[in-house]
């Protein structure tokens, strides 16, 4: 999970901003199933909120660029790097957030 919400920063302002979306769910995904910390949770919420509402737009819109990077609002961009921020950050926090082996 980790790993992953360090990729997004880097694959949106790398200009790879579609295939973003992998690691957007992987760390959402990571974060629902393998915490119990509610901050990580909420993060991980943010950012994969952040990065759907510009994907949305791009699909919904008929002039849209060619591809989500060239269409991406800057705003959105900052939105999604300062989430994914906080997500890394609540993610090294410490104390206990994994849950518990089965």
């Amino acid at each position: 999970m980790t790993l992953a919400a360090w990729a997004v920063p880097v694959m949106v302002l790398g200009q790879f901003a579609l295939l973003a979306g992998v690691p957007v769910a992987i760390a959402l995904a990571g974060a629902l199933r393998r915490t119990r910390d509610r901050a990580v949770r909420r993060a991980a919420a943010l950012v994969a909120v952040a990065y759907a509402i510009p994907l949305a737009v791009w699909l919904a819109r008929p002039d849209g660029a060619p591809s989500l990077s060239k269409d991406i609002h800057p705003a959105f961009v900052g939105l999604i790097v300062t989430a994914s921020a906080v997500l890394v950050v609540a993610a090294h926090r410490p104390g206990p957030r994994h849950l518990p082996a089965r």
